[in-house]
């Protein structure tokens, strides 16, 4: 397997009223050993972040989008690149800021200006090497502690917007949880979908098909069979021709 390789220089990269385009994502996982099981997201979100050589603050990772990928894929290049993580990517960004390289924090001038696109990835699996492993180590960190080590107000920015979309996410699938129907245990019998039936081991098969057959799971020979056939609510049998005719036809037929 070819080692993964980061990208280097800036040919391909991305401008937009002067403005250098940048792709990142916050990633991040739920734990699912938390004692606290109210769905409390904050107990239960964890964030990825990168260190810089010498900087004691921690960033997510970002970097230039190039002309020949899309946004998307610049977002996951960088995850791998500089923390080693792949994920899935919510195609929804978080939003955009603008800000200037660390390299140009103090200058005035337009050179140096950023256009970030920043999206939320989460987390499916973490590399034991990564192409800037050298450069950038990882840590996981809670939501409290990501807010004070953020090196930047745009991250935090950025962060706090990541908060607000999950929690609306976690919401609307806890509200489409409460409304599935319960499920109902099935022991003895089977519940066979429209137009179709199943012929159990050892009985005769059927001459018609019906629209929707139980099937018994137990052994036919097993079960004694009454003198005269019971049958559900709202049906009657049609007898063979020449047999006297049912007086109140009902919704539904079974075929005799």
């Amino acid at each position: 397997m070819l080692p993964l390789l980061a990208r280097t220089g800036r040919h391909r990269q991305r401008y937009e009223d002067q403005l250098r385009l940048v792709a990142g994502c916050i990633p991040y996982r739920l734990k699912e050993d938390v004692d606290d099981h109210s769905y409390d997201l904050v107990n239960r979100l964890e964030v990825l972040m990168i260190s810089s050589p010498n900087r004691d603050d921690l960033v997510f990772p970002k970097g230039g989008w190039e002309d020949d990928e899309s946004v998307w894929q610049a977002a996951c290049r960088e995850a791998l690149e500089e923390a080693g993580v792949r994920g899935i990517l919510d195609e929804n960004q978080l939003g955009v800021w603008e800000f200037r390289s660390k390299s140009r924090q103090d200058s005035s001038s337009l050179e140096g200006g950023c256009r970030g696109y920043m999206f939320a990835l989460r987390v499916t699996e973490e590399l034991n090497s990564w192409p800037e492993q050298a450069s950038h180590d990882r840590k996981w960190l809670t939501v409290g502690e990501a807010f004070k080590l953020c090196r930047y107000e745009w991250m935090r920015s950025a962060l706090d917007q990541f908060l607000r979309v999950l929690s609306k996410k976690m919401e609307q699938r806890e509200r489409e949880i409460l409304m599935e129907p319960p499920s109902v245990p099935v022991t003895e019998h089977r519940i066979v979908p429209p137009n179709c039936f199943v012929t159990p081991c050892g009985s005769q098969p059927l001459d018609e098909t019906y629209d929707c057959v139980v099937a018994g799971l137990v052994d036919p020979s097993s079960v004694p069979v009454p003198e005269h056939p019971v049958l559900p609510p709202n049906c009657y049998v049609k007898k063979p021709p020449g047999s006297p005719h049912l007086d109140e036809p009902h919704d539904c037929v079974v075929q005799g």
